[in-house]
């Protein structure tokens, strides 16, 4: 299994950075994707970040463009969102997420998830 633990919420003033990390554990074989999610109360959860490990490409939400860095350290098996400028509209649970193989390198791959960690930014 896939344990990922995530870091660094908080409450921010517009225009503020904040930056989130997330470390994954546990019996890894393959990382395909790490990628970050948020949601805010009362609606669905939405891709902030996506990077995939095969080209290294990044992916964002038009929100985080510009505004938003995803960046991951495969040694440590970490990912980071840097969130710069931030704004009220970005206050929701932000959740790492990690598309990988773990344990046998017949198992199956699967999505995990992190427990969620909290960002606030007052109007």
């Amino acid at each position: 299994q896939v344990q990922l633990v995530e870091s660094g919420g908080g409450l921010v003033q517009p225009g503020g950075p904040l930056r989130l990390s997330c470390a994954a554990s546990g019996s890894i074989f393959s990382i395909y994707t790490m990628a970050w999610y948020r949601q805010a109360p009362g609606k669905q959860r939405e891709l902030v970040a996506r990077n995939t490990t095969s080209d290294g490409s990044t992916n964002y939400a038009d929100s985080a463009k510009g505004r938003f860095t995803i960046s991951r350290d495969n040694a440590k098996k970490t990912v980071d969102l840097q969130m710069n400028s931030l704004r009220p509209e970005d206050t929701a649970v932000y959740y790492c997420n990690v598309h990988a193989r773990a344990g046998a390198p017949w198992s199956r791959r699967a999505y995990y998830w992190g427990q969620g960690t909290q960002v606030a930014v007052p109007s």
